[in-house]
């Protein structure tokens, strides 16, 4: 499987679901945006459970939906898990008979994950035992989540799953949807309008705003875009990949390595060497002309400025090149003036916080 590639069009509330992409079929691509702006809808289409009148989608080498030629393969068909919001467990079967529901029904030639694998991946092992209605919010998800996954699906699309969960909750589950995506060769679409989900698991990103595909593309690269919605909202930042180099025991501190230099961040309890991922807030960056005296900031990496743009009363936002990394940086409209700093500008970036995500 190569691709997924669809176009639909749906009449909905106040506004047409009118959207075209092509998406990998491999990581997590992300259906971002405002509660209401047709997220859902698309999630749903894809699944087979909406049928729009003009419609294409194909899955690999695979046509699924084609309006024009009147085929549409139902969802039945599709080889889709779906994760709901809400879990959508069995309440009269324990957690062990939930998990074996579509795993029965998968043909064993067809079975790629086994139940040990997929308990193992969520620690489901002590909730095997109890009702859903004995498991926290966090616990029903990851249990809707393996139901899934031993579907064999070739397609998971998960619907803001963690919508319904506590701040506490969400962060339970997190490391397991990382860890779903670094340990699964399943596709995976996730519907949300969390930023902190976004950026914590997500590879490709497709931004939604009232029915309409405004932007998409690698995650990094839409982070960095200064001319789309999230340049403007307050936690707006780049995300990057990066390698623990080394570790300050007698600071607790670790120094990271990216293509654009060195970063030194709070401890990280993993070993060097190991891949991780980082943000930098526009809001955690400011900028100087000349390499800064003593200070108490850590990271200050030479940088050339690529964009500029306005941003609300008094705000810009500045396009960064660290190295050939894309950093955002947010400033006052004065502080711009007063520096006279223009696109092409050789300036010092001063990074005051860096978050391991």
């Amino acid at each position: 499987m190569t691709d997924i590639t669809f176009r639909f069009e749906l009449p909905l509330g106040e506004f047409p679901l009118q959207v075209s992409a092509s998406i990998p079929a491999q990581g997590v691509t992300a259906l971002f945006g405002r509660s209401g702006s047709g997220k859902t809808s698309l999630l749903r289409c894809i699944a087979g459970l909406e049928r729009p009148e003009s419609a294409y989608l194909r899955v690999g080498e695979e046509l699924w939906h084609d309006s024009q030629r009147e085929l549409f393969l139902p969802p039945e068909r599709r080889g889709i898990g779906y994760v709901f919001q809400e879990g959508g467990l069995f309440p009269h079967l324990r957690v062990r008979e939930n998990l074996a529901y579509g795993y029965r029904r998968t043909p064993m030639q067809e079975r790629s994950a086994t139940l040990s694998n997929v308990v193992e991946l969520l620690a489901l092992d002590p909730l095997l035992r109890r009702y859903p209605h004995q498991l926290s919010g966090g616990e029903k998800q990851r249990v809707a989540i393996g139901r899934a996954l031993l579907n064999n699906p070739r397609l998971l699309l998960m619907d803001e799953p963690m919508a319904s969960l506590d701040r506490g909750h969400k962060k339970e589950i997190l490391p397991y949807l990382e860890r779903l995506h670094r340990n699964t060769s399943t596709p995976i679409v996730y519907v949300t309008h969390d930023p902190d989900e976004m950026v914590r698991i997500a590879d490709h990103l497709l931004l939604i705003e009232h029915g309409k595909l405004i932007a998409q593309g690698p995650l990094a690269t839409l982070l960095a875009r200064i001319d789309l919605p999230i340049s403007r909202d307050d936690d707006a930042g780049a995300v990057i990949d990066a390698e623990i180099l080394s570790h300050d025991e007698a600071f607790h501190l670790s120094r990271v390595g990216f293509a654009g230099g060195e970063l030194t961040v709070a401890a990280i309890d993993q070993p060097v060497g190991s891949g991780i991922r980082i943000r930098i807030h526009a809001k955690d960056v400011s900028l100087a002309l000349e390499p800064p005296g003593p200070t108490s900031i850590l990271n200050i990496l030479p940088a050339r400025i690529v964009q500029m743009q306005a941003h609300g009363r008094g705000r810009m936002v500045i396009r960064l090149d660290i190295g050939g990394v894309p950093v955002l940086a947010r400033i006052t409209q004065k502080s711009q003036h007063r520096l006279s700093l223009e696109p092409g500008d050789r300036v010092y970036a001063q990074i005051k916080s860096v978050a391991l995500l």
